[in-house]
């Protein structure tokens, strides 16, 4: 099988659990706009902050997959256990620190303005899911493990169980079913909770008997906190966790800010942003197989192989960035009316699709690079750039833009101006990470020994 094979093969599979993963907000974006356009703007708000927090911690734990992956590329998948072992304090920590940001929002409400009448149930579905985030992440740990070990089949034989229980499960407790009352938003975080959970146990039972894992030794006797082990995973784990953070906190902080638009404006904005993080899905999926070959022939010492892998990963993945844009194009009127039903929410969502479709575009490339930069341990000049650009150019941009009015255009007071200035904050990012790309590409070709 050839290399591009090998990656499309480990995409499509990661793919398909990543949709199955989206689909999660999905289906609770599509129970909430059938509820009521008020469940829709407490659902924007709240999946924002959520979202930042887990996406966050998220970013520190997927730091983990070039560890496994350049162990197993040199066959030291004995190695792995221990790796694993000083993950799960690494997972312990950021739980800890996580439940306790969902738990206390409301500075953060406060601050950005959110109405009053949304911050009481906000603050509500947020504790909630403060319950979802440990099994969450933990199996995301799982996860990393398994692709690094180039085996993505049980992680997406999970994630598409799981979907098959959420959705039944949340329009059941979202409207109610028999002796079950109506619990709105709360049925939905409730549903969330309890299939993180059996995520976690199916995972923890197969890293147990699955022999997938035996060679790597993971039920080992538990080590005690390695301070150097955990050292090595910060490094790379928390400007890998940064860069996330400003990317999600820019989306976050939007949102917040959007909710002063009142209830339609929030509703779309949730529609635009739901449809994004669908899209992303895509990149994200050939990024993390991408990142996966190329950290596993570093770990062989194969550097022909290695750009082979990345040539592959970029004609693939902009090529379906691109499929992906112009279909949105075309059907971004019909895809905003299955999410709505409110007319005037369903109209003003159609109209901030045309521009997702743009945003997709930039959004894909950027992921890439990100990802193919992490996989050659370069974490911490990305942070900087997606700190100054998000939220410098997209973030307050996208606020001059919609309320104060930028240069020579006058306030939009409207959704579109966050996501045209993100885009554009994207485009920025794009250049800069392509430019440390061919500049490390350009290091390992001075470095590699001549005959």
């Amino acid at each position: 099988m050839t290399e591009r094979s090998l990656i499309i093969k480990h995409a499509l599979t990661v793919l398909a659990g990543q949709l199955a993963v989206v689909s999660f907000g999905v289906a609770d974006t599509v129970i909430a706009g059938r509820y009521d356009p008020q469940a829709l703007a407490i659902l924007s708000v709240s999946a924002a902050i959520y979202i930042s927090v887990y996406v966050a911690l998220l970013g520190i734990v997927q730091a983990l997959l070039p560890l496994f992956a350049e162990l197993h590329g040199a066959k030291r998948d004995g190695d792995i256990g221990p790796t694993f072992r000083q993950g799960v304090y690494l997972w312990f920590g950021l739980t800890m620190l996580g439940a306790a940001l969902l738990l206390s929002p409301r500075l953060l409400l406060q601050w950005t303005n959110v109405p009053e009448h949304l911050q009481a149930e906000t603050i509500s579905y947020l504790a909630i899911l403060a319950l979802a985030l440990p099994p969450a992440l933990f199996f995301r740990l799982f996860s990393a493990l398994s692709q690094s070990l180039g085996k993505p089949k049980l992680v997406t034989a999970i994630q598409l169980a799981a979907l098959f229980l959420k959705i039944p499960l949340s329009i059941a407790l979202a409207f109610g079913y028999g002796p079950w009352p109506p619990l709105g938003l709360t049925g939905c975080a409730l549903a969330t909770v309890g299939v993180n959970f059996a995520m976690m146990a199916i995972a923890v039972w197969l890293l147990k008997s699955n022999p997938t894992y035996q060679t790597c030794h993971i039920w080992r006797k538990l080590e005690a906190p390695d301070a150097k082990v955990l050292m090595n995973m910060c490094r790379l784990g928390l400007p890998n966790g940064l860069s996330v953070t400003v990317e999600v906190t820019s989306f976050t902080l939007m949102a917040l800010f959007i909710s002063r638009l009142g209830i339609t404006a929030a509703a779309s904005h949730q529609v635009a942003s739901n449809m994004a993080a669908l899209l992303y899905m895509v990149p994200l999926s050939f990024s993390i197989a991408i990142s996966a070959r190329i950290s596993f022939w570093k770990g062989a010492g194969n550097d022909v192989m290695m750009r082979q892998a990345l040539k592959h990963g970029f004609q693939v993945t902009m090529l379906l960035a691109l499929c992906l844009s112009c279909l949105l194009w075309v059907f971004h009127q019909t895809i905003a009316n299955i999410y709505a039903k409110d007319e005037a929410v369903a109209q003003m969502a159609g109209q901030l699709l045309i521009l997702i479709g743009f945003y997709h575009l930039v959004d894909a490339l950027q992921t890439l690079c990100f990802f193919i930069l992490r996989s050659f341990k370069v974490t911490l000049a990305p942070a900087f750039v997606y700190s100054f650009v998000l939220w410098g150019v997209g973030l307050a941009g996208g606020f001059q833009l919609a309320y104060e009015g930028l240069g020579p255009f006058e306030a939009m007071n409207s959704p579109e101006a966050f996501w045209l200035m993100n885009s554009l904050g994207l485009v920025l990012v794009s250049m800069c990470l392509l430019w440390l790309i061919q500049y490390h590409l350009q290091q390992s070709v001075q470095s590699t020994p001549r005959d």
